[in-house]
């Protein structure tokens, strides 16, 4: 006789049947689309709700990174996905250091392309994960639309006490009020459209908390410059394009001007910005970012220039 694996009951709004969606089986396809986009445009409003929460957490991330720390991210399944999707990301974008964010995703690299789906109930494996990556003056933040992961509340609780912040993203209201971390960040969606399909509503609520959180985090570290990418790494032709693009966008001088800065800089987006800014040259707008972790705004004052 084969024994039943446990079973949890797990008491969460995404888990519930949602009333607008009960005979979407009975629907044209163009209604079943409008039925989906109608729940969509519900996500914005409810990651509204949860901003003041947010900010406390990207201020504590922001401040680890500035002592030398790191940010975690923790999750499973659809969480963990987008995790390691808004990681990849910041390095093209923000020219973000390597060992700044890391993503931890219950089951491993192998979870990232097929479900390992009883790697989330493993809390001793989360816990030793962290126990071995975390370090006091990180930051870890933990993603679960239920609010209950195992693998994900065992890594916050270990990394709680090696000395890391911690804060939660949970879709449930419920259980995210009993979370032992510093900042919790509730986003409540509902009911999904199709019943405990969290990669809808929660998952897409949850993409953008974590665009927000991590751009949040780098442009209070000066890794923009108003709202241009000034240090994102121009790898391609197109790339090379948008940093000649910035340049006069933000300094309004002519596209030969800006490639001739940029030669000068020898192809350092922010040193040409700082020169063509302030009139310094490019030695010292390069030894005023320096002395100022890149950031242009501080170099700028620094080089007593008024920002654009």
């Amino acid at each position: 006789m084969t024994v039943p694996q446990q079973a949890v009951y797990v008491d969460s709004p995404t888990e519930g049947r949602n009333p607008r969606t009960t005979g979407l089986d009975t629907l044209p396809t163009l209604e079943v689309l409008r039925v989906i986009n109608a729940e969509d445009s519900l996500v914005p409003s409810a990651v509204a709700e949860a901003l003041p929460q947010l900010a406390v957490a990207v201020d504590l991330a922001t401040e680890a990174l500035r002592q030398g720390h790191r940010v975690h991210y923790v999750g499973a399944g659809t969480s963990g996905r987008l995790a390691s999707l808004d990681v990849a990301e910041l390095a093209p974008t923000f020219n973000a250091p390597a060992d700044w964010f890391v993503a931890h995703h219950a089951g491993g690299t192998q979870a990232l392309r097929t479900a390992v789906e009883n790697a989330e109930d493993d809390a001793a494996a989360g816990a030793a994960l962290l126990t071995r990556e975390a370090e006091a003056g990180d930051f870890v933040l933990g993603l679960t639309a239920s609010g209950r992961t195992p693998f994900v509340l065992g890594a916050l609780s270990a990394a709680r006490r090696k000395g890391a912040g911690t804060g939660l993203v949970s879709n449930n209201p419920v259980s995210a009020r009993t979370a032992d971390v510093d900042v919790v960040i509730t986003v409540d969606t509902g009911p999904e459209v199709v019943a405990g399909s969290t990669r809808m509503k929660a998952g897409s609520s949850q993409k953008l908390v974590l665009t927000a959180f991590s751009t949040a985090v780098m442009v209070k570290l000066g890794r923009t410059y108003s709202n241009l990418m000034v240090s994102m790494r121009a790898t391609n032709a197109k790339l090379r394009g948008r940093t000649l693009r910035i340049l006069r966008e933000a300094t309004g001088y002519s596209l030969q001007e800006c490639a001739e800065a940029l030669t000068a800089a020898n192809g350092d987006l922010k040193v040409a910005l700082v020169h063509l800014l302030s009139g310094a040259d490019s030695e010292r707008a390069a030894k005023a970012l320096s002395e100022t972790n890149g950031h242009v705004r501080h170099a700028l004052d620094m080089l007593g220039a008024a920002a654009r």
